[in-house]
């Protein structure tokens, strides 16, 4: 179980959506506002954004790679996207002055203990801090919980992460995750939330998206999904690395009905449910006269059947126990048999 404040988020509970600010404000406190404020008025219960502080989290050679989703090499990318911390501590005091949960990804040492300084309720791990344990080992020392992305990363890798938080006593979320800007559907291997179910059985398990539309978090909303993450964005027409895989205003209020529907449909784990008795007296069958039945004649196959409705004193399946008694008076053809006609 993790608790955020007031909200709870459990194996039984209603799935946690995460609107993914990320770096869709383009550097800009403003823009990263009106997002939140897109975001709230969609119904948004938490809002994430990451910390970017690029001579942390990267060295000189990472000014010479190139991400899949972007001509420019990552440094710029971060860089050039990036807020200052005084605006990062703005627009956290803006989130949470919104009532919505305010969650923030460190992708270096500093940026953890400046959100921890700040009082961040939450901790995201990002897929490629998952198998940096000097950095797990960093973060589980500020006994915060913690949602840990799992792309690229082999569950064989995943374990020994889980292990350390689970030393630690964080309370915690493991999300499936491919780390393709969108990911072709092919590669996403729905599956491995089953996987990751049975595996990390004391965890709760979620998912964060990168694919195109809300097909595939509705899809594992229904496997069990308890959290969702997906970036979000108010123009879908601007230009950036993460757009082409954020969902609008549209998408995340059908992606939140999605989830409040999809939960009521795991509520209830009766058998037998007496909503359903309405339909049960039309919808059934019961022992039927095949023909006129007269007094102490046996009743037989040849003279019992079943119809509807199945309101009558002998369900469908009891006609066995009728075979070979007695009829106790004249029985009309095509009536309900009642107990009172049978010897």
């Amino acid at each position: 179980m993790i608790k955020i404040g007031k909200r709870i988020i459990s194996k039984n509970s209603k799935p946690l959506i995460v609107a993914e600010i990320g770096i869709n404000h383009f550097g800009s406190l403003k823009i990263a506002k009106s997002i939140v404020n897109s975001a709230k008025k969609s119904g948004a219960e938490a809002v994430k954004v990451q910390i970017h502080l690029p001579d942390e989290e990267m060295s000189e050679e990472a000014k010479r790679i190139k991400p899949g989703n972007s001509n420019t090499n990552i440094y710029e990318v971060i860089k050039s996207n990036s807020l200052s911390l005084k605006d990062e501590k703005k627009l956290k005091e803006y989130i949470e002055k919104k009532k919505l949960i305010y969650i923030a990804t460190p992708f270096s040492y500093k940026a953890a203990k400046w959100l921890n300084d700040n009082n961040l309720k939450i901790f995201k791990i990002g897929s490629g801090e998952c198998n940096n344990i000097p950095f797990i080992k960093y973060v589980c020392s500020f006994k915060k919980p913690m949602i840990i992305s799992t792309g690229m990363n082999s569950l064989e890798t995943v374990k020994k992460t889980i292990r350390i938080v689970k030393k630690h006593k964080i309370p915690h979320a493991i999300l499936h995750c491919i780390n393709l800007y969108p990911v072709d559907y092919k590669y996403i291997r729905l599956g491995r939330l089953n996987k990751m179910i049975k595996t990390f059985k004391s965890s709760i398990i979620g998912y964060s998206d990168h694919s195109i539309g809300n097909t595939i978090p509705i899809a594992a909303l229904a496997l069990g999904a308890k959290i969702i993450e997906k970036h979000f964005i108010i123009d879908k027409n601007r230009k950036g690395p993460d757009i082409i895989c954020s969902m609008d205003k549209t998408e995340l209020k059908d992606l939140l009905a999605a989830s409040i529907k999809i939960h009521e449909a795991f509520s209830s784990n009766k058998e037998i449910i007496s909503e359903e008795d309405k339909s049960r007296r039309f919808a059934f069958h019961s022992v039927v006269s095949k023909k006129d039945i007269n007094k102490n004649e046996v009743l037989s196959w040849k003279n019992l059947t079943t119809k509807r409705p199945g309101t009558g004193d002998f369900l469908s399946y009891k006609i066995y126990s009728l075979i070979g008694r007695k009829a106790k008076k004249y029985i009309k053809k095509n009536h309900l048999i009642k107990k009172k006609y049978i010897k």
